[in-house]
């Protein structure tokens, strides 16, 4: 999505009412072409769109229509999915803490596999498959104890974080789904972290699933049918329009040229923000313009509660004023872009350069398609905001 194209819809925007998600859902048919482009180079490589990042109904049947399947995380995702064409047995279902009922809900579907976190979460699998009369297929989330560059909230990949198994219990909780009945292990699944921009950390975690293959071959461990690496790769937050589609050649080629697979083995990736991020933009209203002792704050009507990722993260997003002339007054004046909340923390920016703003102009908060509109509430019992698309304009 370019300036140039929003600037086009202002007409259209100024009709509707503030605040609102807009999908441009040409760019992300652009993007899932070039995603589609790079993996069909390879033989045997799936790709799960991560739901979490953004479960729009219109985005997730585009996605399901190009060939995609689906990385869940709840049994909500999984019926959000199933509503939205992506067949069952295309759809892996991961989370540190999986309710019964939601395994219930994904054996009786009959998804292609779990992805198991730990040993006590292996045991409730296989007693609820018993229960169910099914074979649970499991994959086992092995925590490869690799770093990743990037804030660290969102990594999840080392020793200390929350998630996985640890690679030092990685033949033992094999062992123990082998003398399960009602379990079929099927392989391993590894996630390091999110907006990863750096290559080397894909490459480290290729060396390390190597060494880990290595350890169960040597153990007489053979039969790995998939290696799902997870996904992780980052978008250009600072430069949307100079980059809306992130780098998928290098990305794919990192794991083309360092991972050795063994014949006849699947390479699945849960790709989430970089397939949606940059087509996502939340449109907003200027409601006053307060001048404060040292502070100039432009007041939005779009809240924490619309877009959390500044709060939560202290993320920065570009923000460009769509009724001024972005194109030939030059930024000039610092304002610090604020919501509604009742929340120190409901702020987007600070200091933030806009061409001078005024009440009733239009904002738009680029790059907010991933952890956007799926994470918005309700606090201070506002309205959830609607969405739409390129189509609907």
């Amino acid at each position: 999505m370019t300036k140039r194209l929003l600037q086009d819809q202002k007409e259209r925007f100024e009709k509707l009412k503030t605040p609102f998600y807009y999908y441009d859902t040409d760019l992300l048919a652009e993007t899932l072409s070039v995603i589609k482009c790079e993996t069909d180079k390879h033989e045997g490589w799936h790709l799960h769109y991560a739901v979490k990042a953004c479960a729009n109904p219109k985005v997730l049947r585009q996605i399901q229509q190009a060939g995609f399947g689906a990385d869940c995380v709840s049994g909500g995702e999984i019926r959000t999915c199933l509503e939205n064409g992506f067949p069952a047995d295309e759809i892996v279902f991961a989370g540190v803490g999986k309710a019964d009922w939601e395994i219930e809900l994904a054996l009786e579907a009959g998804i292609q596999y779990f992805n198991v976190e730990s040993i006590p979460e292996l045991e409730v699998i296989a007693e609820i498959a018993t229960r169910m009369n099914k074979i649970a297929n499991v994959s086992f989330r092995i925590n490869p104890d690799v770093g990743a560059h990037t804030h660290s909230h969102i990594t999840t990949g080392l020793a200390e974080n929350k998630f996985g198994i640890a690679k030092e219990d990685m033949l033992h909780v094999i062992q123990v789904a082998e003398g399960l009945p009602s379990v079929r292990f099927v392989g391993l699944h590894f996630h390091i972290g999110s907006q990863i921009l750096q290559m080397d950390d894909f490459e480290a975690l290729c060396y390390r699933i190597n060494e880990l293959q290595d350890e169960l071959e040597a153990a007489g461990i053979a039969e790995v049918h998939n290696i799902n690496v997870g996904g992780g790769l980052g978008i250009d937050y600072d430069n949307p329009d100079e980059n809306p589609i992130p780098d998928f050649k290098s990305y794919f080629e990192t794991y083309a040229k360092y991972l050795k697979l063994r014949p006849g083995q699947r390479l699945h990736f849960e790709l989430g923000r970089a397939v949606v991020g940059q087509c996502g933009s939340l449109i907003t209203r200027c409601l006053y313009i307060k001048q404060a002792k040292q502070k100039q704050f432009v007041i939005v009507d779009a809240g924490m509660t619309d877009l959390m990722r500044p709060a939560l993260y202290g993320a920065k997003h570009h923000i460009q004023n769509l009724t001024s002339s972005i194109f030939h007054h030059p930024s000039s004046i610092k304002y610090d872009i604020v919501g509604p909340i009742c929340e120190s923390s409901d702020t987007f920016a600070k200091d933030y350069l806009l061409p001078e703003s005024r009440r009733g102009d239009l904002l738009v908060i680029r790059s907010v398609g991933a952890y956007g509109e799926t994470m918005a509430s309700q606090y201070n019992c506002r309205e959830l905001p609607q969405a739409y698309t390129t189509a609907d304009m």
